[in-house]
């Protein structure tokens, strides 16, 4: 099977960004069958491609996978009208490709909804109809709708219509959450044409046994580290753990260490903020790092952060690489929202929730997590790591995800018949 692979935000292991897709990729080579991935640039994210841009565009071959890479200069750090237009260019570059070039099944991947536009296109033309699959990331348009980043009803009501559209162009759909499952059935979705395979932890690639000594500027033997790595954006509720560090920072706990791994549009007001507080010395900012750099480095905090802002429609339609990234750590997990994801945090007894809505509940339980003996947060974290071995490892769902494109392949096959 010949797969085109359509996800704009691609990187290898060796970007800061989600490794799912190329995750994904690898898993169907080893499968037997071919994938043709199309992306675009992005300053968190490596391809793998290094020769020069032609006609805005570059292609080849990383480690069996092939790339066709757009020159769109996508960061999370541009406004978002500045993103839309990203977005848009992306789509229509990728539909010429889906309208032109050969294969057997036709794969994309939100966020954002328009990368379902060449899907969308291809089931249009009679002569060019392939098999489609649709994978929900992120709960578009509800996600900025709720965030009151996109107010506008026209671009809503648009948007709404993408998605309709999608929907129903689509053989096959891929939930990463229970709440875009739920997203799915709304729009009268059959549940037997879904599969939910959330984001995964890359257990093997994890060392838990490594020393406990975190190796970064700023930070000294006997510092509790809470670290946060991801986007720093208007979804992360980053304010709310500035206010619990000059919580902590006026008790006296000169230990403890906040760290911010990454980058966004928020970064430098939240830099500004907390050089403002004089917090300088208990919150830190990194850049981003790629995962082989991170993921050594992260077995050896005492705390991983997964904080979003209060929004309900995060509860349930939310599957943040992060917290899967901390299980494999071995790590205790803070998170600060409701729903499915915490709901596995306490079922483990893995880590700690604190109230989204309440700064100091977040430095109250940052506070008690530092006051624990290291046996018990080791103990609290190996049950986290048994928990992404049980149930999230990145190779068991990469096969769930070849079966599921299988499946709607032969499927749409045998209706052809």
């Amino acid at each position: 099977m010949r797969v085109l692979y359509f996800h704009q935000h691609f990187s290898t292991r060796a970007g800061a960004a989600s490794t799912r897709s190329y995750e994904m990729a690898k898993k169907l080579l080893e499968r037997g069958h071919s994938v043709t991935v199309v992306c675009a640039s992005n300053s968190a994210g490596q391809t793998g491609l290094t020769s020069r841009f032609k006609h805005g565009r570059r292609t080849g071959t990383v480690e069996g996978i092939s790339v066709i890479e757009f020159d769109l200069g996508y960061s999370n750090k541009l406004p978002f009208a500045r993103r839309i237009v990203v977005f848009a260019k992306y789509a229509t570059r990728s539909t010429v490709l889906a309208l032109r070039e050969d294969y057997d099944l036709l794969f994309a991947t939100s966020a954002p909804l328009t990368a379902a536009i060449p899907g969308i296109a291809m089931k249009m033309f009679r002569f060019r109809r392939k098999p489609f699959v649709f994978e929900i990331r992120d709960p578009w348009p509800e996600s900025p709708r709720a965030m009151g980043v996109i107010k506008n009803p026209i671009a809503l009501s648009l948007m709404e219509l993408l998605e309709t559209m999608a929907y129903r162009c689509a053989d096959g759909y891929i939930a990463l959450s229970p709440g875009m499952v739920e997203a799915f059935t709304r729009k009268r979705v059959s549940r037997d044409l879904i599969s939910l395979i959330p984001n995964g932890s890359d257990n093997a690639l994890v060392d838990t046994s490594a020393s406990r000594e975190f190796h970064l500027p700023g930070i000294v033997k006997g510092n509790f580290v809470a670290a946060f790595t991801g986007a720093h954006g208007i979804a992360n509720a980053l304010d709310k753990l500035i206010d619990a560090a000059a919580i902590l920072y006026s008790r006296g706990r000169h230990n403890i260490r906040i760290v911010l791994i990454g980058d966004g549009n928020r970064k430098r007001s939240l830099q500004e903020r907390v050089q403002k507080c004089g917090l300088q010395s208990m919150v830190l900012f990194y850049d981003p790092m790629p995962k082989d750099q991170l993921q050594p480095l992260m077995t050896q905090a005492d705390l991983g952060l997964m904080l979003l802002d209060n929004i309900p429609v995060f509860y349930y339609g939310s599957s943040p690489n992060k917290f899967f990234d901390y299980l494999s750590y071995g790590i205790p997990v803070l998170v600060n929202h409701p729903g499915w994801v915490c709901d596995l945090l306490e079922e483990a007894n893995c880590g700690v929730f604190a109230d989204p809505t309440d700064p100091e509940a977040l430095a109250n339980q940052i506070d008690a997590m530092s006051m624990l003996c290291d046996a018990d947060r080791l103990e609290m974290g190996r049950r986290g790591r048994k928990l992404a071995e049980d149930r999230f490892d990145r190779r068991i769902l990469a096969e769930c995800f070849v079966d599921h494109l299988e499946s709607t392949h032969d499927r749409w096959r045998r209706s052809r018949k």
